[in-house]
């Protein structure tokens, strides 16, 4: 089974940019992301800003991308759990996406796997999500072809 998966910490918001976030907690981001309204008339509003670190290393378990993504966090516990704060529920999200089976090139059982498929939080971070006032995300997507 192949398994391909990564993990990020998110802060999203109307009011606030991507450069403004940046600059609040001294951390660039990883990617960026503007969504546009829906409505383009006179021209585009801005719907939403999203500011990212994000942990994309193949063969590390889950876990571990998420102690990277919070590592390069946790040095900016104040501005970003000031910011957090401000901007108010939901505005924070620790992501973490899996899909199984999106390539077949390896084998059922493949070692790469073995160590990837179970995870969990440890004690740090939960603290850090209870901290920001985060929310936990996890998409986990069997890709298997269907004969059907």
């Amino acid at each position: 089974m192949s398994l391909t998966q990564y993990v990020y910490f998110a802060i999203s918001s109307v009011g606030t940019t991507a450069d403004e976030i940046t600059q609040l907690l001294g951390v660039e981001p990883d990617e960026v992301t503007v969504r546009g309204s829906l409505s383009t008339s006179p021209h585009i509003i801005p719907f939403c800003h999203v500011w990212k670190v994000v942990c994309r290393e193949a063969g590390l378990p889950v876990d571990e991308q998420i102690d990277q993504v919070i590592g390069r966090l946790r040095p900016h516990m104040e501005a970003l759990t000031d910011l957090t704060t401000r901007l108010g529920p939901e505005s924070a999200i620790l992501q973490v996406n899996r899909w199984f089976n999106l390539h077949d090139e390896q084998p059922p059982g493949s070692p790469e796997d073995t160590n990837l498929l179970g995870w969990h939080p440890d004690r740090a971070a939960l603290d850090f999500l209870a901290a920001t006032g985060a929310d936990l995300d996890v998409g986990e997507y069997d890709m298997t072809c269907s004969d059907d």
